[in-house]
């Protein structure tokens, strides 16, 4: 069916809490269109023949055949052609760094603003969440078993796939409830968590089983896993183990890592009153890196109670890693960037607290093995942040118990599990890995594409045995 374009140069923006409001509370700040928003921006899609979207999406969604739909207000349809390629559509809708993939191939984008291809997904998705009653169709067995270590982005991917395919899938999860980042790293604000729990929920009408309280290589290993039935195994099991700067001053107290300190708040539920596991800091607080982890920690700090929040990154504005959106929300809700600057000493009081952070002024030299400009520190330019509270959000890197439990299995310098690249097939035959396992911290989409094209590379594995 034909409709009538619409040729605004300019996306439709997306309705947003007012950050006064937002900044004191954990409600999404991202409130989603309106159906006649997605119809709008949907217009606006020329529907190219190439598709140069699509290439740049690490799940392959045929994106113009879904935003045709949704041009055409078959919004059921939308979600049908989403779900034949993303297991997790309600997620990436809202997490997904569009921006630098498939938005930033979009043909609109050339002489105004691309497509909001994101901001269409989430739509969908929950447009289907909130009025479609069916359950899904349960897939024919096919007879066979596959383990799956670790219910993040990546783990979760592959089961769904695998599960659509007839397998009987058995995901084991170490927390006590399935999601991994997505429950303990992103902060509610952004990502609810009962948009979460219902996209498992979703995997599990098909059959997905899920064991939580699971840590492979402790109560299990990998190869037990084969002795019961498995004829492969896929390490989704992510990268939680957090990083440090080594610099003096980082065993006060008041000092966390980013990952202990989302997690007390996201998984734990610290921002409730009442909370079995709280989280207490000063009123001045700094974050230390310019990712994703970093704006997400920053803007919990505020949110829990700090009068200041800084920033603390020792490259500029424009080479910081982190959404375009996310920097944007900081900003507007009185983040503090200190750019350009690089801690050096945390300073204590008498008690062992934090009491300050001496830090040193950067500037750029020439671009590194990243390909981004070096960051030189410059003479003579100590200065003490007055601050109470350090949150270190400079990455993570693979918890060592698989690794270590699991003969044969290489990895890198950095502790990444190694594979072939494509396939994710590891040096243990049978066993395939992704994500951040693999990758160290990287961004739930590129985790997804990685259980993605694993659980494809199992399938033809068993295949060919069968």
């Amino acid at each position: 069916m034909s409709v009538q374009r619409n040729n605004d140069t300019k996306k439709c923006p997306m309705p947003v809490q007012e950050p006064e409001s937002r900044k004191r509370n954990f409600d999404e700040v991202a409130l989603g269109y309106t159906y006649e928003m997605a119809v709008n921006e949907a217009r606006r899609c020329l529907n190219c023949r190439n598709k140069p979207c699509t290439t740049a999406c690490p799940v392959s969604i045929n994106i113009p055949a879904f935003i045709e739909r949704v041009a055409n207000e078959d919004m059921e349809g939308a979600y049908k052609i989403i779900s034949q390629s993303s297991s997790l559509p309600a997620v990436c809708g809202r997490v997904c760094p569009q921006e630098k993939q498939c938005e930033s191939k979009c043909v609109r984008g050339i002489k105004g603003e691309s497509v909001g291809i994101g901001r269409l997904e989430r739509f969908v998705a929950d447009y289907h969440r909130e009025n479609c009653k069916d359950a899904p169709e349960m897939p024919v067995p096919n007879g066979h078993k596959v383990a799956i270590i670790g219910a993040g982005p990546s783990g979760l991917t592959a089961a769904g796939d695998l599960a659509k395919l007839g397998y009987k899938v058995t995901v084991y999860e170490a927390l006590h409830l399935a999601g991994g980042v997505l429950v303990y790293g992103i902060p509610e604000f952004r990502l609810p968590k009962i948009i979460v729990q219902k996209e498992i929920d979703n995997l599990k009408a098909i059959g997905v089983d899920i064991e939580t309280n699971m840590v492979i290589g402790k109560i299990l290993t990998v190869d037990e896993l084969f002795e019961m039935g498995n004829e492969a195994v896929y390490i989704g099991s992510g990268a939680g183990l957090p990083r440090f700067m080594s610099i003096p001053g980082e065993s006060l107290k008041g000092v966390y890592s980013a990952n202990e300190y989302l997690t007390r708040i996201n998984l734990m539920k610290a921002y409730k009153e009442g909370s079995k596991t709280p989280i207490g800091h000063g009123k001045k607080v700094a974050v230390v890196g310019g990712g994703n982890v970093a704006m997400d920690s920053a803007r919990s700090a505020m949110r829990m109670g700090a009068d200041e929040v800084y920033i603390v990154y020792r490259r500029g504005m424009d080479e910081l890693p982190a959404r375009k959106e996310e920097v944007e929300h900081a900003i507007e809700e009185g983040i503090i960037f200190k750019t350009l600057t690089n801690p050096v000493e945390v300073l204590g009081d008498s008690d062992g607290k934090v009491c300050g952070m001496k830090c040193i002024e950067m500037e750029l030299g020439e671009p590194d093995e990243s390909g981004r400009r070096r960051p030189v520190e410059k003479k003579d330019s100590e200065f003490i942040l007055d601050v109470d509270t350090m949150i270190m959000a400079i990455g993570t890197s693979p918890n060592p118990l698989i690794r270590k439990t699991t003969p044969g299995l290489e990895v890198n310098a950095k502790g990444c599990i190694v594979t072939d690249g494509e396939n994710g097939l590891t040096s243990r035959e049978g066993v395939y890995a992704g994500g951040d396992a693999v990758t160290g911290a990287a961004t739930v989409i590129l985790a997804m594409g990685t259980g993605k094209a694993a659980a494809k590379a199992i399938h033809k594995y068993i295949s060919e045995k069968a």
